[in-house]
C-alpha cells in the first residue's frame, strides 16, 4: 500500500482554481472509518470560478450554505443535490475568493469491497464513483465533514502519480445550465472510470 501521505498546504497556495482542478488529477482521495480505508485516484474534476462563472455556487456572494467556499484552500465543501446526493468539492484559490473543484470521478484503488457494499450488491469497480454522487456514497462522504480540512484523517488528498499533459482532455462541464460552454472540466484520456466521455 502507499503511504497515503497528505498534500502539503502548498499545494493549495501555489495553484489557480483552474490550475488545481488539472493538477489534482491523479491525485488520491482518501476517505478513514471505523469500516476501513477506501481511496481513489481522482479521474475527473471541474472547476468553478467565483467571477463570470454563473454556474459557480459562490458567484451571487456568501451564504450560509456555500461559506466553505470561502475559504481557507485545501477544505472541503459538500452540498447536497436533488435532495439525496452529496457532492465534493476542494476549496481553491485564496481564501475570501469563493472558488472550487468539484470531483467527479475516482479510480477505485483501496477498499473496493467496502464500497461496493455502500453502492449496494453486484456494483463493479466502474460503477463505484463515476460522478459525484456515486463517489460520495462509495466513500460515505457527507455534510458532517463540510469544511474538513483535507490535510489529515478521515477525509484527505494524498499525493499520487504526475499525470502528463497529453494524458488530460478538457472539455464542457456536466449538468449545468449556465457558463455550460466553459472548458472546465479536466478527466484523463482513455480512463474507464471517467463519468462521461
Amino acid at each position: 500500500m502507499l503511504a497515503l501521505l497528505p498534500l502539503e498546504a502548498s499545494f493549495y497556495r501555489e495553484h489557480d482554481t483552474v490550475s488545481a482542478a488539472r493538477a489534482l488529477l491523479g491525485q488520491i482521495l482518501c476517505r478513514e472509518t471505523p469500516e476501513g480505508l477506501a481511496a481513489g485516484i481522482i479521474v475527473e474534476t471541474e472547476a468553478y470560478l467565483s467571477r463570470d462563472d454563473p454556474a459557480c455556487h459562490a458567484s451571487r456572494g456568501k451564504t450560509r450554505r456555500n461559506a466553505a467556499m470561502f475559504g481557507p484552500p485545501g477544505r472541503a465543501y459538500i452540498y447536497l443535490i436533488y435532495g439525496i446526493h452529496y457532492c465534493f468539492n476542494v476549496v481553491t484559490g485564496p481564501a475570501g475568493s469563493g472558488e472550487a473543484v468539484l470531483v467527479r470521478a475516482l479510480e477505485p484503488l483501496y477498499g473496493i469491497e467496502l464500497m461496493q457494499k455502500r453502492r449496494g450488491d453486484g456494483k463493479g469497480a466502474l460503477h463505484l464513483a463515476g460522478g459525484p454522487g456515486r463517489l460520495c456514497q462509495t466513500l460515505a462522504i457527507d455534510r458532517s465533514l463540510n469544511e474538513h480540512d483535507l490535510r489529515r484523517p478521515p477525509l484527505w488528498i494524498a499525493a499520487g502519480a504526475a499525470v502528463k499533459e497529453e494524458e488530460v482532455a478538457r472539455a464542457p462541464r456536466i449538468g449545468i445550465n449556465r457558463a455550460a460552454d466553459k472548458l472546465l472540466r479536466f478527466y484523463i484520456k482513455d480512463n474507464k472510470y471517467v463519468s462521461r466521455r
